[in-house]
């Protein structure tokens, strides 16, 4: 069995997220996303200086899950919310919840989210935001399990050129 980890992500992990990120985005997504659009978006959204930008901004937070051997196979990441829907400043966002294939069922999604909740806590938000993909009811049914519903809002993610829509979903964190 494999032994895993959670711990605050820090600057000199931008290259284990890019790494991470595009290998899970094209896990998730490659059966539905248009080859060369997905690409883009990997090269994009997951490159090594998106995360560092993202990890140099303090009013960012990102974890990170690893084997006892220190790779990479799981992460998370909390925003201000930049969403296509009205937000409160008591309002954070779970900008992404990924784990590797083989890690998932284990229990370590839930603690990537619970860790992102007491975060978004102590930071004192009053709500948690997140997008799901429409047809991504393997993560629907996982918010739903861990208490986030639909707001009625949804928007338009962008694949490369290619248009997908995502649900907007929210948890009361009081």
């Amino acid at each position: 069995m494999t032994i895993l980890t959670l711990r605050r992500a820090e600057p000199a992990d931008a290259a284990r997220l890019s790494l991470l990120g595009g290998a899970t985005f094209l896990h998730t997504f490659a059966h539905d996303h248009p080859g060369d659009a997905i690409v883009a978006h990997v090269e994009k959204y997951h490159s090594r200086d998106w995360y560092a930008r993202l990890l140099a901004d303090p009013a960012n937070a990102v974890w990170i899950v690893e084997t006892e051997l220190k790779a990479p196979v799981g992460f998370a990441v909390m925003t201000p919310p930049a969403l296509d829907c009205e937000t409160d400043d008591g309002d954070l966002e779970l900008k992404r919840i990924y784990l590797l294939g083989p890690f998932q069922s284990g229990g370590w999604g839930v603690k990537l989210l619970d860790v992102v909740e007491a975060e978004a806590r102590a930071r004192g938000a009053r709500r948690l935001l997140l997008c799901v993909y429409s047809a991504n009811l393997a993560a629907q049914r996982f918010y739903t399990r861990r208490g986030y519903s639909g707001t009625g809002s949804s928007q338009a993610f962008m694949v490369g050129d290619v248009e997908f829509e995502d649900y907007i979903w929210a948890k009361p964190l009081d």
